[in-house]
């Protein structure tokens, strides 16, 4: 199963460092029953696409309690075993959790297929959405829309064999 797993650049960095991407339970990201409902589609490229922005969107969350971390948002695609990754029956439908699983397994970075980060350039608009996150969840339309305006940016797709580069240890 393929699943998404947020991070912020320090994270990825630290990853880097001991080899694990986690070492179970940690949240991930992935085509849920709920997500297919919310997003209607049967295309799987599309539904990995909408838990990839899902993911996205926790990793702009991990930089508000982050404030020392670069404005940009990390994704870590990785695929686990079946029955590795669960939903959790009391938030599966909740709107703030679609997509969300629990990922019960060490994951080695080793055995991640891609990583997805912010260009230099998305930096103010991801920095401005961590800062109106907060209002934004509160309900507030204007904050809101400068929490969508991270997503005008797409993240760029990096092979693992550039994480050294990506964390400047490279």
């Amino acid at each position: 199963m393929r699943v998404y797993v947020p991070l912020t650049l320090p994270a990825l960095a630290e990853a880097h460092k001991t080899g694990e991407l986690g070492s179970g339970p940690f949240v991930a990201y992935a085509v849920t029953p709920a997500l297919r409902e919310w997003y209607v589609s049967e295309d799987v490229e599309e539904l990995e696409y909408a838990a990839l922005g899902r993911a996205a969107l926790a990793s702009l969350r991990l930089l508000t309690a982050d404030p020392g971390a670069v404005r940009r948002r990390v994704v870590v695609a990785v695929d686990v075993p079946e029955g590795a990754a669960t939903v959790g029956p009391d938030r599966g439908s909740e709107a703030a959790a679609l997509g969300e699983v629990t990922v019960s397994v060490s994951v080695p970075l080793a055995k991640a297929a891609s990583v997805h980060v912010d260009a230099g350039d998305a930096e103010p608009d991801v920095a401005a959405a961590a800062d109106a996150l907060a209002a934004a969840d509160g309900g507030d339309d204007d904050a809101q829309s400068v929490v969508d305006g991270a997503d005008d940016h797409e993240l760029l797709w990096f092979a693992t064999q550039e994480i050294p580069h990506l964390v400047g240890q490279g």
